[in-house]
């Protein structure tokens, strides 16, 4: 009666482990498709290509940050729309759809968020790589 017992917790214990790992996997993958680590549909630049980038005619920038860490500093010019908005609000960037559009956050991660929204709505996003944090880094110019 014991080892019966006994088998049976070690069932349960392992399809309980197998579900927890399994689940960690897919939570995982899932977060790197949605931050472009994987099967990204858009590229990433550096930042000082991204500057390069910034002196042609058909290049707009993104801010995705929130507007308090925009009002902090951002890229010159960058129209700001928070990435939790930005499904919402891909109207007003209809006029920059045959554009490329530089897209920045803090660090890179909302950004690839938002590339990746952009580039499945007709967009042709460039994600900054590491944010404005690399970009102040890297010695670029800031507004303030």
């Amino acid at each position: 009666m014991m080892a019966d017992f006994m088998q049976r917790k070690v069932f349960v214990m392992k399809k309980t482990t197998i579900f927890v790992i399994t689940a960690l996997v897919a939570a995982v993958g899932y977060y790197l498709y949605l931050t472009g680590a994987i099967f990204a549909n858009f590229e990433s630049v550096a930042p000082h290509q991204a500057f390069e980038k910034m002196k042609e005619k058909n290049v707009a920038i993104l801010d995705v940050r929130t507007p308090s860490e925009y009002q902090q500093g951002h890229i010159a010019g960058a129209k700001l729309i928070p990435v939790q908005n930005l499904k919402s609000r891909l109207d007003e960037l209809k006029p920059l759809q045959g554009k490329r559009v530089l897209v920045y956050c803090r660090s890179g991660h909302r950004s690839a968020i938002a590339s990746r929204i952009l580039a499945d709505n007709g967009f042709k996003p460039l994600n900054i790589k590491g944010g404005i944090n690399r970009w102040v880094a890297e010695g670029l110019p800031v507004s303030r």
